[in-house]
């Protein structure tokens, strides 16, 4: 049946709100204690690379069968979409995450990964969730499981999505490159969440606009003349050429961008060289570039290549010798609210949960997320959340001068599991139940 946009936002006007009571809260600890404490830990030490998640995706799949789904795997890779339908009403779709990182966890928890395994260019790499989707993963299960127990209490299709290779901005575009939405149906509406290590462990943010921006990944490749590197005046040193490149994009933003204009461009790898007295004769860069619209990835992207090609022609490089710069695979655009499903979502989540456990707090980082290209095209109304990880007395601490809070995809990552997992759930089935109330 086909649905529209329009119906979307009708249902989201229309439909009553339905509140979450203290038996929602206790069944949510009750599971925890007696099932998704066990899966986290699971997941967390045996965490896979993207698009290699094989163990995780057979897990996911098992629990969400279990509840009572009807489950389709090996989607875009490893991906896996589940579906509940229960009677009349819209199609909502929650999303969760489930790759790791290529780090060496060295948070000295009890049950830590020590896992290594080969990616998809057969390099064996440590592996660490460095991000929390092991939190994802656990409190998508814990959804299904409440979702399925409270089948009288909702009415409509329930579509969950345990996607591959977010880390790499690659999984949602191979799922929706697999067809899903011709093949399960196009959601009413979408809803993601991801867990915050900074934020308060059970604190939920959901912004009106842009939770994540858009990133593209640019590669830049100096070309050089190699000589000895006794004799640099006989060559054209790529690493000199691409030093200067590097320093003057430290201007772009500043000189390009206006004052109110977020972006961000980062020089996260130089490569060059093979020994020390030897003038190579390239070099390379990998830049992440941000930015939350497409005038701005427009005006960033020409500045990156008017900077690399003046530097190079100043260094007396050959037109036929000038940089090149290249668009790498690894874009998505920004993750983009709606406004008046987030508004709605923020209204419940404060009357469910407190006003100083629910806010809108304005970001400080240009993170992306390849979650939009489930919900620009075509577009569903979508909102995607933060629940905080961080026990408030760490901060506390942090804040005293003691040990401070790890960032995401550090070494030391870590969430405190019980509190991010319930809330999850907590959220996600208290918007799920107000979005597809009974008929």
């Amino acid at each position: 049946m086909k649905r529209t946009i329009a119906l979307a936002l009708g249902l989201m006007m229309a439909a009553p709100a339905i509140h979450a009571d203290d038996a929602l809260t206790e069944a949510v600890k009750a599971d925890y204690d007696k099932h998704l404490d066990a899966l986290f830990k699971d997941f967390h030490a045996n965490p896979e690379l993207s698009f290699v998640e094989h163990e995780t995706a057979k897990k996911l799949a098992a629990e969400l069968k279990a509840a009572g789904f009807k489950v389709t795997t090996g989607i875009g890779g490893t991906g896996v979409v589940a579906i509940m339908k229960n009677g009349d009403g819209p199609m909502v779709m929650m999303r969760a995450d489930m790759d790791g990182l290529p780090v060496e966890e060295k948070s000295g928890l009890a049950y830590a990964s020590k896992a290594t395994q080969e990616d998809r260019n057969g390099n064996l790499m440590p592996v660490m969730h460095a991000c929390g989707h092991d939190v994802h993963v656990t409190s998508l299960i814990g959804t299904a499981r409440r979702m399925a127990a409270m089948k009288d209490k909702w009415s409509g299709t329930l579509m969950l999505i345990g996607q591959p290779a977010e880390e790499v901005v690659g999984g949602a575009r191979a799922m929706m490159d697999a067809g899903i939405y011709k093949t399960f149906g196009k959601p009413d509406m979408a809803l993601a969440f991801h867990v915050a290590s900074g934020y308060e462990a059970g604190y939920i943010d959901v912004s009106d606009a842009s939770p994540y921006s858009g990133s593209d990944t640019v590669e830049i490749t100096v070309h050089g003349i190699g000589a000895h590197g006794a004799a640099p005046h006989h060559g054209k040193d790529p690493v000199v050429i691409a030093s200067e490149i590097v320093m003057a994009l430290q201007t772009l933003v500043s000189r390009t961008l206006g004052p109110y204009e977020p972006g961000v461009v980062t020089v996260g790898l130089f490569q060059a060289g093979t020994k020390a007295n030897i003038i190579s004769d390239h070099a390379e860069l990998g830049l992440s570039v941000r930015s939350d619209n497409p005038e701005t990835r427009k005006k960033l992207f020409d500045g990156i290549v008017n900077i690399a090609e003046g530097i190079g022609r100043a260094n007396g490089l050959p037109e036929d010798l000038l940089p090149t710069v290249r668009l790498a695979v690894e874009s998505t655009p920004p993750t983009m609210n709606n406004p008046e499903l987030a508004q709605r979502l923020r209204k419940l989540w404060t009357s469910e949960f407190g006003p100083e456990m629910v806010g809108n707090k304005p970001k400080d980082n240009m993170g992306a997320e390849d979650f939009p290209f489930f919900t620009t095209d075509p577009a569903i109304p979508s909102v995607y959340f933060q629940i905080g990880g961080t026990p408030k007395e760490d901060f506390e601490r942090a804040a005293a001068g003691g040990e401070p809070v790890p960032s995401h995809h550090s070494p030391l990552f870590k969430v405190s599991p019980e509190p991010a997992v319930r809330r999850g759930v907590e959220a996600t089935v208290t918007a799920l139940l107000d979005l597809m109330p009974k008929k």
